[in-house]
């Protein structure tokens, strides 16, 4: 029997001038692009288009979720920012950032162009502080709870730097790296933290999730984000799972 086509809906209005996302997805994915129109973009995996598929439907079993490390739920704007994680590693580790670019500006695509070695270093003067700087997350989780993905969590991401946490060095190696907009010390609003805690049950499902920290957990001294405005027992609460170890266990 064939199996009926998946369709997700991504929102591009943001990307779509800076990033040709249907063509990154079909060379990662093997996509099909359905159809475009206006900000959106409808893709279709896999089979040919069925009658759900002309039909605008919409259906992404739990099992489909998942495609060689992409989240199929959020907005995929791959980063060249990335490379292959060692042999045998147990991907057991999310780490918690915060970033906005300018610091405390919202909602612009500096973050997007930062992962994409695309930012104007000379559109604000503190990108001359870190110009010429080369980093990823696998995910960045907007202030509205927006989730992009921008490195396959089967890929290592350019995110934590000099780092140590549960007897390991070389974090990168074996973490998943989530990017929260917001400023280092500053609150983060409650669908971020919702979007967070769905995102690590889903990361759950397909690595032996076991740790979730912030930078300033694995480079004490180093860095302070997300910082003392970040609710680590509010995620423990939303999380709901005993036996991952959080910063407060």
């Amino acid at each position: 029997m064939r199996r009926q086509s998946q369709l997700i809906w991504l929102h591009v209005s943001n990307a779509a001038s800076m990033w040709p996302a249907p063509m990154r997805f079909r060379a990662d994915w093997g996509v099909t692009v359905v159809w475009r129109t206006g900000s959106f973009t409808r893709l279709e995996f896999g089979e040919p288009r069925s009658q759900a598929a002309t039909m605008g439907l919409i259906a992404t079993p739990t099992a489909d979720l998942w495609r060689r490390g992409w989240y199929a739920p959020a907005l995929a704007l791959p980063s060249p920012n990335f490379g292959h994680r060692p042999v045998g590693v147990q991907v057991d580790l999310v780490v918690v950032h915060s970033i906005s670019l300018p610091p405390g500006v919202y909602g612009g695509p500096e973050v997007l162009a930062l992962f994409a070695n695309q930012l104007d270093w000379d559109a604000h003067p503190y990108f001359q502080t870190i110009r010429g700087l080369q980093v990823s997350a696998h995910f960045f989780i907007r202030r509205d709870g927006q989730l992009l993905q921008f490195v396959s969590c089967n890929d290592r991401a350019w995110h934590a730097g000099a780092s140590s946490y549960r007897g390991r060095d070389n974090c990168n190696d074996d973490s998943i790296g989530v990017e929260l907009e917001g400023l280092e010390g500053d609150a983060f609003e409650a669908v971020q933290y919702r979007a967070l805690a769905a995102l690590i049950a889903a990361i759950s499902t397909q690595y032996p999730l076991a740790h979730v920290a912030g930078h300033e957990h694995i480079a004490p001294g180093r860095k302070n984000d997300p910082g003392p405005g970040f609710d680590w027992t509010h995620l423990r609460l939303l999380v709901a799972r005993p036996a991952l170890r959080l910063p407060l266990d």
